[in-house]
């Protein structure tokens, strides 16, 4: 990892006084607009972000460890930061937790602002990142860990699961399970439609042509599992299996077919994802993709507090794989 960029680097690349970029990012105004254009171009190239500490901090550590989530109304999330939280608190430091949404540019925007608090770590969410994203977090040399997926080639640590994988298992499950008509409820995150794009791949091969598919706003909702369903159904769907994109898809989708009268599994099986603490009480229980949250969280925090404290870890490449839990649903 490239060191840390500073005032001076800014300054050097863009042909100024350091005491210029200083200037030109407290009080633009007083720049000229050429020489302010030059100040903000290195400031893009360099991924430099003001230090707004610099003055408060004694020492190179804040004690803070961000964590960003694309929706902390997402039950998936919730306890996986629960645990990252309690263990971050025991070893000393306080999180920052933020709550970047789904689009990309909106991660980009919450990294810059959580960067300016040099937190002395931080937790992602995904591993798909803007390449402006990608270059703040890159200079400032701070260890990171993504969760929630897995890549040959993490920012620096990565703790989760490969989702292609998952797709492949979920349509081998639905094969063996003699599922004749597939149909799909998927939120239009970026993780959600990889599984449904895997797993629709994967029953291709094994001889399947037709598929429903109803695409739903992230973050999922129930309302949005029915309106999926809906859309479905409307279309004809009437016999089969329904995958769904996350279990709380899944409880509304299986809200739906009871409300017109559909018997589960024995006209439509319904499978989820993520095997949320409400999916075993569903009725019936629901038939789902298992993803240790607690093992993320943990994994996650203990290989940033060892970054932190330039203590070496096993691997920078953390799979923690999944199950397909099969319950009545199916």
């Amino acid at each position: 990892m490239k060191g840390e960029v500073t005032l001076d680097v800014v300054a050097k690349i863009a042909g100024v006084s350091a005491i210029t970029v200083s200037r030109a990012i407290n009080k633009p105004e007083k720049v000229a607009p050429k020489t302010l254009e030059k100040v903000n171009r290195a400031i893009v190239k360099t991924g430099y972000v003001p230090n707004l500490l610099a003055g408060a901090l004694a020492s190179r550590s804040s004690k803070l460890i961000a964590a960003i989530v694309p929706s902390i109304a997402n039950l998936l999330y919730a306890e996986t930061i629960r645990l990252f939280s309690n263990r971050c608190r025991e070893a000393g430091y306080q999180v920052l937790l933020g709550d970047s949404g789904y689009p990309e540019v909106l991660e980009e925007e919450l990294v810059a602002a959580i960067l300016t608090r040099r937190p002395d770590g931080i937790l992602l969410t995904g591993v798909d990142h803007s390449p402006a994203c990608r270059n703040l977090l890159l200079s400032a040399n701070i260890p990171i860990v993504e969760t929630w997926d897995i890549t040959p080639s993490p920012l620096d640590i990565v703790v989760g699961f490969n989702h292609v994988m998952v797709g492949q298992a979920v349509a081998t499950f639905i094969h063996k399970k003699g599922y004749e008509c597939v149909g799909f409820v998927t939120a239009d995150d970026t993780r959600g439609v990889l599984r449904r794009q895997s797993a629709q791949q994967s029953l291709e091969e094994l001889g399947y042509k037709d598929f429903s598919t109803a695409s739903v706003p992230a973050p999922t909702t129930m309302g949005y599992g029915r309106s999926g369903a809906q859309e479905l159904l409307d279309s004809g769907f009437n016999r089969g299996v329904i995958y769904c994109s996350s279990d709380t898809l899944a409880q509304g989708v299986i809200a739906e077919l009871q409300s017109r009268s559909f018997r589960i599994p024995e006209d439509i099986a319904v499978i989820g994802f993520g095997d949320q603490v409400f999916s075993p009480s569903l009725h019936p229980p629901l038939t789902t993709v298992h993803i240790d949250r607690e093992r993320i969280g943990r994994e996650a925090v203990d290989a940033l507090l060892a970054r932190i404290n330039n203590q070496p870890i096993k691997t920078n490449i953390i799979d923690i794989g999944f199950t397909i839990l099969e319950r009545e649903s199916t």
